[in-house]
């Protein structure tokens, strides 16, 4: 009975060491299919696929107005305005149409924003590539972050101030609504009642403010696309990103 029982448990252990001893050799055998070639293509892959998402979302209309993760509101700075709005006349009115205004021109900008983000991919080492694989959810995002903020900061702002020109809502730019919400508050903020109420004149940058905002937007919804293809079978649409992070999967 006990050489039975021992028996038994032996080939518990052993079937149990052999299917460990299986899915270590699949694992290995994937890892070893993949090159320094194949891992850089499929990184900078996931990278264009997630920025092609984000963009083609964002740049639709309301896709950030509607959309209450990447809506841009008005600079902190303007707080003073929003809390006294009653204050101006039409306050009310200005105050929503800046709001719509500067997010149609982020909508407007992110039209163009694939491109850029696809010429701004650097070459990845071999340690930056196997480093990003593995690492966190978002490693490639922040990589990316890293790597090519400056970047589109300089490439992305002049389409901003492009688009805040631009005649979007009723005729009228988001450049020329903030500078008239800004130029009324910044009439009661430099009255002499102004300054005993202690109102302070608002001077924020339009342009830098709705573009930092905006590239945050942006890196939010393709740090998201980023785990769907880590992730999601379904959303590794092209065979290197199957190959690529397939090879997580047994993980």
């Amino acid at each position: 009975m006990k050489y039975r029982i021992a028996a038994i448990i032996l080939s518990v252990l052993l079937f149990t060491g052999c299917a460990e001893l299986t899915q270590i050799l699949q694992t290995a055998s994937t890892v070893q299919e993949l090159t320094e070639a194949d891992v850089i293509s499929g990184l900078k892959e996931a990278l264009i696929v997630g920025a092609k998402n984000a963009a083609g979302r964002l740049s639709s209309e309301g896709g950030y107005y509607s959309d209450l993760a990447v809506k841009i509101p008005l600079p902190d700075e303007a707080k003073v305005i929003v809390d006294n709005v009653s204050k101006i006349p039409g306050g009310e009115k200005l105050l929503e149409d800046v709001v719509l205004s500067i997010n149609r021109a982020a909508e407007d900008a992110a039209k163009e924003v694939a491109p850029i983000f696809v010429n701004s991919v650097t070459q990845m080492t071999v340690t930056d590539a196997f480093g990003i694989l593995k690492g966190a959810d978002n490693a490639a995002t922040q990589y990316l972050v890293k790597t090519t903020y400056n970047e589109l900061y300089n490439l992305y702002r002049p389409k901003i101030s492009i688009s805040t020109n631009k005649d979007i809502v009723a005729g009228i730019s988001a450049q020329e609504s903030w500078t008239t919400l800004t130029g009324k508050w910044n009439t009661v903020a430099n009255s002499i009642a102004g300054r005993l109420a202690g109102f302070k004149p608002v001077t924020t940058d339009l342009d830098d403010f709705l573009t930092k905002k905006a590239l945050d937007g942006m890196f939010l919804k393709v740090e998201g696309e980023e785990l769907k293809i880590r992730k999601e079978v379904s959303a590794r649409v092209t065979p290197i990103l199957q190959k690529v992070f397939g090879s997580l999967d047994n993980k």
